[in-house]
């Protein structure tokens, strides 16, 4: 029998910065604000076109733990506190989790969001 999905539904929310100082300072002011549980941070390599230029150089690729319910805020601070002018924010369901870290995520999610 499949496992019933938890009551609170998780995200994975995405985006790329250009340097660890950056992505530092949107990891620590979503995690004071309660806007994520846990943020990861990894070196990637991007090639893109930006302004008829092709562009090719290194990123930091943070993923932020979170739920539905603090995506918009999520959102707006990534948004706001981004070096980017157009910076790419997506979010992807995360459909199966187990469940005590489903609680986890949900709980330190809630519990920040609580603090004034």
């Amino acid at each position: 029998m499949p496992s019933a999905p938890p009551a609170v539904q998780l995200l994975a929310v995405f985006t790329t910065v250009p340097d660890a100082a950056s992505a530092g300072a949107l990891a620590q002011a979503a995690i004071a604000q309660g806007l994520a549980a846990c943020v990861q941070q990894d070196s990637v390599h991007s090639t893109y076109q930006w302004q008829g230029q092709m562009q090719s150089e290194p990123e930091v690729r943070l993923l932020f733990k979170t739920t539905t319910a603090a995506w918009p805020a999520l959102q707006a601070l990534i948004a706001r506190l981004h070096p980017y002018e157009v910076p790419a924010i997506y979010a992807l369901p995360v459909p199966h989790a187990s469940a005590s870290y489903a609680r986890w995520v949900a709980d330190q999610v809630a519990v920040n969001t609580d603090k004034p």
